[in-house]
Order: structure tokens, then sequence, then C-alpha cells
């Protein structure tokens, strides 16, 4: 995306918020076309505007909100009628429902979004979800969000705390699974850093390689698995009583089920 609609406020700054802000950059948007509100000053890249209160001027034409959710109440009093009127509301808040925002916000359109780590680097999901109809802001949210990775629209929203449960909180599961495995590794007697690095290059080649085949992952899996041998071996015991996809499974619905009272909370 290389032009904004106009200005584009982004409110909060975090690791989210500012992995989003440089890939935006690095993708060729203007930073003179954006402006970033936190609480206390933070450096932001050249050329990009940064204040620590809401400013005077407005609306943008494009918010983002990247606070974290229990923020949202002590945030919206002064923001919203500083937007009120906007195209375009993204939020990234994870638990906070579209119907939450609409009650404090006045926009046209509403976008949820929900990205995940690997978006610093360009490798991320972004999920998102609308009731809005306006194809020219949806539009913009999706070019918004095309740089961070591979963009997904949840139409069903009822949906979007099981896609936060796996793709948002995906990465940490993911993280702790290799620090699992490099640790198995070491138990057998490889040294802890090598064991690491082994494990970070195994699941990341995997991932690429299942990124870029036809055939599922369970299939893939059953074609390195050849009957009787080592692969084979390990597999039945991740496979047995479907011990994996049972933690798997308990896992996400445990992060499910937070999501769930979040937004409950937000209700209120």
């Amino acid at each position: 995306m290389s032009a904004l609609p106009g200005p584009l406020w982004l409110i909060g700054c975090g690791n989210m918020g500012g992995a989003m802000l440089d890939r935006w950059i690095a993708d060729g948007i203007d930073p003179a076309a954006i402006t970033v509100v936190t609480r206390s000053p933070r450096d932001v890249p050249a050329g990009v505007t940064h204040a620590t209160a809401i400013p005077q001027d407005g609306p943008p034409a494009v918010v983002v909100l990247a606070i974290k959710p229990q923020q949202l109440d002590t945030v919206a009093p002064d923001l919203a009628p500083r937007i009120a009127s906007v195209p375009l509301l993204v939020s990234i808040l994870a638990g906070v429902e579209e119907a939450a925002l609409a009650q404090r916000f006045d926009a046209a359109t509403i976008v949820r979004a929900m990205p995940n780590l690997p978006v610093a680097i360009g490798q991320g999901v972004v999920a998102l979800h609308s009731h809005g109809r306006d194809d020219a802001a949806r539009a913009t949210a999706e070019a918004l969000m095309a740089p961070l990775g591979l963009v997904e629209w949840i139409d069903d929203a009822a949906l979007f705390d099981a896609v936060t449960a796996l793709s948002g909180c995906g990465p940490g599961f993911v993280f702790r699974f290799i620090d699992a495995m490099a640790a198995a590794g070491t138990a057998l007697g490889l040294p802890a850093d090598q064991a690491q690095r082994l494990a970070i290059a195994t699941v990341q080649g995997s991932a690429m390689m299942a990124a870029g085949s036809d055939a599922s992952p369970a299939t893939l899996a059953d074609r390195v698995a050849s009957p009787g041998g080592s692969t084979r071996q390990g597999l039945n015991v991740l496979d047995e009583g479907d011990a994996l996809k049972r933690l798997l499974a308990a896992t996400l619905a445990a992060s499910e089920r937070r999501n769930a009272e979040m937004a409950a909370a937000a209700r209120g």
C-alpha cells in the first residue's frame, strides 16, 4: 500500500503497533501521513508525527487502535469526540467486539483485526472481521494489513475468538513447542545451544515446506515416516490416543475462553 486515503492515527504503539508501523513505512506509506499517539514519549520512524495527547485537528481518514484492551475506557472519552464520523476504525484489541467499539466510537466502518507476532517480519497472520459493507473501507483495511503477512476475512464474528486462539496466540504455542523440542534434544545429550539451533531450523524449514506444498501437513508427516522407521516410532507417541491433538485442542480452548471473558468485560 503506497498511499492512504488520508491521515492515519495510530493510537498506542507497543510491540504490535510498532511492528505494524515499521512494516507500513517499509511498504512505502508516506510517514508524514501517520500520527502516533502514546501516553509517553517514544521513538518513531523519521517523518512520522508523535503526540502524547489526542491531536486537536482531524478527524483523520483512518484510526488504528493498538492500545491494551484494558485501556479502552481510559482512552475512549478523550478520543471519541476527536474522531467522530471517522471513515474507518481498525481495532487490534483482543476480545473487544465490534459492538463494544461502536458503543464508544462514531465510525462509518469498524474493522476488527487480529495480527500475530510474526507481522514484525512480514510473515504474520491477520484475521479481519467487519459488519460494515463499505467496499472502499474494507479494501483500505485489507491493504493496510497486506504488508504484514497472510490476511484472512472471517465472516462469522462468533469465530473470532477461535481465530485469535489459533493464529493470534499460536506463535506463543509454537515457541513453546520449539523450546520443548530443543530440551528433548538436550536430554539426549546434545549441547543446549546446538539443540536449540537445530530445533528452530527444523521448524522453520518444515513450515516453509508445508506452506509450499499441495499436500496437507498430515500427509507430509506420513510421507516422512517410513514404516517401521524412527520417525514413525516418534509419531506413534504423539498419535497414541490423539495425545498431541487433545493437548492442542485444550490449549486453544483455554485461550478461546479467555477471549470470550475479555469480550464480556468490554461489553460492560
